[in-house]
């Protein structure tokens, strides 16, 4: 196989996670001075700062139909030009509700991406090695935010109007990501499932260097994949066969925003400054978060191969229970003596299990025919959460403090290690449709 053109289709693809991350971090720089600028109550400011994250749960539900109707290409390359506009409107909004929209469209492609990225990586990667090259997607996102936060840091100290800088720069990698994805092919599993275009599909397997056997085998698995009713037509995503897959992806992306992880990643400077750190050191801590998260990742795309989803996610679930009790403490008793150590150790225990797992996990669990939809599924219930809680957050801290919230997520953690425990299959070096035939019923 050409493992180069696997590996710069799928560094270029997983550039949409590098947008992703950034888009979701770099909000947390601004939001301090949006709220003072424009008088904002802890509802509106919650709702203001949560406003992309609604975007994100449209673009979560309904980035599947354009994935599906003209390609997973195409809709890649739509999404950077979101990111794009939503970059430079947002940087010069001149009043809330334009800010409001502008935030709004960068949601709506950081939902689509979180859909169409990872499928389209899995379906040109080879079971041996799609969880590293899928978890790129999720690489690229933590990159994404260690870099929003590094930005964020060295922006901060240029006046009032920083904040427009910090969600201006996006633009740039949105274009880079934008003509990168001009270069690479199209999915050949949606070329045969979706357009029954033989020839094509072939034709992006022989640039791979595939050879004739492997594409003829290959292809043969893809259309004896594909479940077709009596009728002719395509079978619902909420038909009972796929009722399994449908249940663990959205239990999967439900424990992950229950972990707490989004309200970390958007109000990490504020929760800093709570324990009592000045404003450069908090946006300076925030950005060791983002380093953390970074090597954790990394750490977890070299095992997720190797010793499994799943172990990695026992370990993640562990760790991250602890973790979460001792922050709580900490704001209970007032004594933030190691807090900082013990958020660090959180995100890294985050990154290796959920934050390297989820976006491979749910794109190898659906059949080829409901993937689209059942990434969406997936995307759509991690990012509705993820939207609530950035909202509600501010509120209920100020309403009953930090650290019941942080016991609440660590209750959560324990119900996701029961998950992992009776329900969580392994998917390590299994092909897509091996998987179909053990998961589909």
């Amino acid at each position: 196989m050409n493992t180069r053109k696997l590996l710069f289709y799928s560094l270029s693809v997983a550039l949409g996670g590098f947008l992703f991350g950034f888009d979701t971090a770099v909000i947390s720089g601004a939001e301090e001075s949006i709220q003072k600028l424009w008088d904002l109550n802890d509802v509106l400011h919650g709702f203001t700062v949560a406003v992309a994250l609604y975007g994100t749960v449209v673009g979560a539900l309904f980035g599947g139909i354009p994935s599906d109707k003209f390609g997973r290409k195409k809709t890649l390359f739509w999404i950077g030009v979101a990111y794009f506009i939503s970059a430079i409107g947002s940087a010069l909004a001149s009043d809330k509700i334009t800010f409001m929209i502008f935030r709004f469209l960068g949601g709506l492609a950081v939902g689509a991406s979180s859909v169409t990225a990872p499928m389209y990586i899995s379906e040109i990667a080879p079971a041996s090695s799609r969880g590293k090259l899928v978890a790129m997607f999720q690489l690229n996102i933590v990159i994404g935010i260690l870099i929003a936060y590094v930005s964020n840091y060295l922006i901060q100290g240029l006046g009032e109007q920083s904040w427009r800088w910090m969600l201006g720069v996006e633009a740039f990698p949105a274009l880079i990501f934008s003509t990168s994805v001009i270069f690479v092919s199209e999915s050949p599993r949606w070329l045969i499932v979706k357009k029954n275009n033989i020839k094509q599909a072939e034709s992006v397997f022989a640039g791979f260097k595939l050879n004739k056997s492997e594409i003829k085998d290959s292809i043969s698995a893809i259309k004896n994949s594909i479940l077709i009713e009596k009728s002719g037509k395509q079978e619902s995503l909420l038909s009972k066969k796929f009722r399994f897959p449908l249940i663990l992806a959205l239990l999967f992306a439900f424990f992950n925003q229950f972990a707490g992880i989004n309200a970390i990643i958007y109000y990490a400077p504020r929760i800093f400054k709570m324990t009592g750190l000045e404003t450069s050191t908090a946006f300076l801590s925030t950005a060791g978060i983002g380093l953390t998260n970074m090597i954790f990742t990394i750490i977890g795309i070299f095992l997720i191969d190797r010793i499994g989803r799943k172990i990695l996610m026992f370990i993640g679930s562990i760790g991250l229970i602890i973790n979460l009790l001792l922050v709580a403490r900490a704001f209970n008793t007032g004594i933030f003596n190691g807090v900082e150590i013990f958020l660090f150790l959180y995100i890294a225990f985050f990154a290796i299990s959920q934050g390297a797992v989820i976006w491979v996990f749910i794109s190898e669990i659906f059949p080829n025919q409901v993937r689209a939809s059942g990434q969406s599924a997936g995307s759509f219930t991690h990012w509705i959460l993820a939207a609530i809680i950035a909202n509600i957050f501010p509120y209920f801290v100020n309403l009953i403090g930090v650290a019941p919230i942080f016991v609440f997520f660590a209750v959560m953690m324990f119900l996701q290690l029961l998950f992992v425990f009776k329900l969580m299959p392994e998917t390590k070096n299994i092909s897509l449709e091996e998987l179909e035939k053990r998961l589909v019923k």
